[in-house]
C-alpha cells in the first residue's frame, strides 16, 4: 500500500466540536474529512481528545468531563455535551470519522497526546478535561520523588518509569487498535516532553524504548498494513534528554514514522531547516534524523506549521507556507505533517490554495517565498522558544544570524524569472543618530540599496503595537543576493546615540523573493 506523504493533524476539538451547538449531528462530525477533500492531504491525524481523557467511546480510558459536576468552562461542556451526545446517539466521533476517512480515500491514524499535567480536582482551565486516574495518583507524577526545582515544567506530569503509566497509555492505544478500523497509531511525543525524573533520564530511555516497541507490535499484530507514527522533537539531543530515543527505535525497526517538530510546539511557523554545524542546529534542522533513517524502514517527516502570530500577520500567507515546505524537501525528508492549522477555520480558498502546491517542491521553486527568522510574537514572548531573535546589540559587537532558503536565484535569473530580492531587518529602540552595519554572508549591504522606514512611533498596528524603531530594507541587487542554503546576517551597531538608555536590539529579520510568472511578465 502506497505510503501517505501529506498528513494532516486535526485536533477533534477546535474547528469540530468546539464550534457545533448540541445537539451534534453525524454529518457536522463529518465535516472534519469533508474540509479535506479533493486536497492533496493522504492521512488523517485524528486527536484523542485531551491525552487524560478521550472524546470517543471507551472503557479503557475516560470521557472528557465525566468527572464534572459543575463547568466553569463553557466550551469545554460543549466538548463533553457533543461527544456525549454523538455516541449516544450511536455515532461514536471516532468511529464516524474514521469511516469517513476511508469514503474520501484517505488513511486514518489516531492521536494521542502523551504526556499532560495531572491538574487538580474542582479547578477550572485544563483541569476540568483531567482523568480520575491522574487526579487520583499523584504519586505516579515525576515530582512524587522529590529532589525537583518546583519551576521543573514537568513536576505534575505522569512518570513512565511506572509500570501503571505505561500499561494506563497502553490500554487506550489497544482498545482503539481493537475496535477502530485504523489505518495505524501516532504517539504525539511532543506535547509536553517530560516523561522521567532528570536523575534517571538515562535508564527510562530503555524502559520508553521497550515500551514503543510492545506499541509496536501491538500496531502491527492488529494488522500487518497498520504504521506506527511518533511525534518528536526535532532535536536528537532534545529527545535523548526528555528520555526518547527515536534513532534506537529506527535501529529496532519499531516505527515505521517519525515526525519531526520543534520541540514542545510552540506552534509557530520557522522556515528555517539548516544550520552551518549539526552540534549547534536550528530548531527545524532535520537532516541528522534523515541521516540516521537511511538503510531503515522508518520516513522522516516534517511538521509544518501556519501560525505566524506577527504585529502585522496572524496565519501564514502562501508565500511563507512555501518557503518552509521547500526548506524541508530540500534536507531529504519523506513527506509533511500539516500541524495545527485549525486556526484557519472555518476553512476558504487561501487554506487549499497553500495546501494545493505542498507535495511539489518543483513547482514552488519559481514562485514567491517569503522567508523569516522566528521572534517575539503576541503569545509567545519566551527567547527560547524562538531560538535567534530578540537579539540585544552592543557596540562593535556584531550580532550572528543564521537564515536558510532554497532557492536557487542565479538559475531563475539566467531565464528571466526573478522580480526582486527584499531584506527587510526592524531594529528596536534605535534613533536617527545610530550607525549601523549589515552584511550578508560576510559582503557589506551598501546604502544605495537601503531604505529606512521610521517607526520609532505607531499610532496603531494591524494587530498589536511592538516598541519604537526602524526597518532597514534592502532591495538587493545580484552581487548580493543570498545562497541557496545557509546565509549568515551580521548586524553590528557601529555607534550608539549617547543621549539614550533603551537597549536596542534585532527584533525581526525578513528575506522575501518575487518571481515573475514568465520572462518579462509583468507583475499584478
Amino acid at each position: 500500500m502506497k505510503k501517505p506523504r501529506i498528513m494532516f493533524y486535526h485536533d477533534g476539538r477546535h474547528p469540530l466540536l468546539y464550534m457545533y451547538e448540541p445537539t451534534m449531528q453525524k454529518e457536522e462530525c463529518e465535516a472534519a474529512v469533508d474540509e479535506l477533500a479533493g486536497t492533496p492531504v493522504e492521512a488523517l491525524m485524528f486527536c484523542l481528545g485531551d491525552g487524560r481523557t478521550m472524546l470517543h467511546d471507551t472503557e479503557a480510558g475516560e470521557l472528557w468531563g465525566h468527572n464534572v459536576q459543575k463547568w466553569p468552562h463553557l466550551i469545554f461542556r460543549r466538548a463533553y455535551q457533543n461527544a456525549l451526545h454523538l455516541i449516544q446517539a450511536d455515532n461514536d466521533p471516532l468511529r464516524v470519522i474514521c469511516e469517513r476517512a476511508h469514503g474520501m480515500g484517505l488513511r486514518f491514524y489516531p492521536t494521542l497526546l502523551m504526556q499532560l499535567e495531572s491538574g487538580e480536582r474542582g479547578g477550572g482551565g485544563y483541569d476540568i478535561r483531567s482523568s480520575d486516574f491522574r487526579l487520583d495518583n499523584k504519586h505516579l507524577e515525576i515530582g512524587a520523588k522529590g529532589n525537583l526545582d518546583p519551576d521543573f515544567p514537568g513536576i505534575h506530569c505522569a512518570d513512565f518509569m511506572h509500570q501503571a503509566v505505561r500499561d494506563e497509555r497502553f490500554a487506550v492505544i489497544s482498545e482503539v487498535l481493537t475496535n477502530y478500523p485504523v489505518d495505524g497509531f501516532e504517539l504525539q511525543f511532543n506535547f509536553w516532553p517530560h516523561y522521567f525524573h532528570p536523575a534517571e533520564v538515562e535508564e527510562g530511555r530503555q524502559i520508553m524504548t521497550e515500551w514503543v516497541g510492545q506499541v509496536y507490535e501491538a500496531v502491527k499484530s492488529s494488522g500487518s498494513e497498520r504504521e506506527l507514527g511518533i511525534s518528536i522533537p526535532s532535536n536528537v539531543e532534545d529527545c535523548l534528554s526528555r528520555g526518547l530515543d527515536p534513532q534506537e527505535w529506527m535501529r529496532q525497526g519499531i516505527v515505521d514514522v517519525l515526525i519531526a517538530q520543534a520541540i514542545a510546539r510552540p506552534e509557530l511557523r520557522d522556515p528555517n531547516g539548516t544550520s552551518l554545524t549539526y552540534e549547534a542546529p536550528l530548531l527545524n534542522d532535520l537532516r541528522f534524523l534523515v541521516e540516521s533513517a537511511k538503510g531503515t524502514e522508518c520516513r522522516i517527516h516534517a511538521a509544518i506549521d501556519s501560525n505566524i502570530d506577527s504585529d502585522r500577520l496572524g496565519e501564514a500567507s502562501i508565500e511563507m507556507i512555501r518557503a518552509a515546505a521547500c526548506n524541508y524537501w530540500e534536507q531529504g525528508i519523506d513527506g509533511l505533517y500539516i500541524s495545527q492549522w485549525f486556526t484557519n477555520w472555518p476553512y476558504e480558498a487561501s487554506f487549499y490554495e497553500k495546501l494545493r502546491e505542498l507535495p511539489h517542491p518543483d513547482i514552488m521553486a519559481p514562485k514567491d517565498k517569503f522567508y523569516h527568522i522566528p521572534t517575539e510574537t503576541g503569545r509567545f514572548s519566551s527567547p527560547e522558544l524562538t531560538s535567534q531573535l530578540p537579539a540585544d546589540l552592543e557596540v562593535n559587537a556584531p550580532v550572528q544570524l543564521e537564515l536558510t532558503i532554497s532557492d536557487d536565484l542565479p538559475r531563475w535569473e539566467r531565464v528571466g524569472r526573478i522580480h526582486e530580492v527584499l531584506l527587510r531587518v526592524r531594529i528596536m529602540n534605535t534613533t536617527e543618530n545610530d550607525r549601523l552595519r549589515f552584511q550578508l554572508n560576510g559582503v557589506e549591504l551598501p546604502a544605495h540599496l537601503l531604505r529606512k522606514i521610521n517607526e520609532m512611533y505607531r499610532m496603531r498596528a494591524p494587530r498589536y503595537r511592538t516598541g519604537s524603531g526602524y526597518w532597514f530594507i534592502y532591495r538587493l541587487d545580484p552581487s548580493h543576493w543570498p545562497q541557496k542554503g545557509n546565509n549568515v546576517l551580521d548586524v553590528t551597531l557601529l555607534e550608539r546615540d549617547p543621549d539614550v538608555t533603551p537597549q536596542p536590539y534585532v527584533r525581526d529579520v525578513e528575506l522575501e523573493i518575487k518571481y515573475l510568472p514568465g520572462k518579462h511578465f509583468n507583475r499584478d
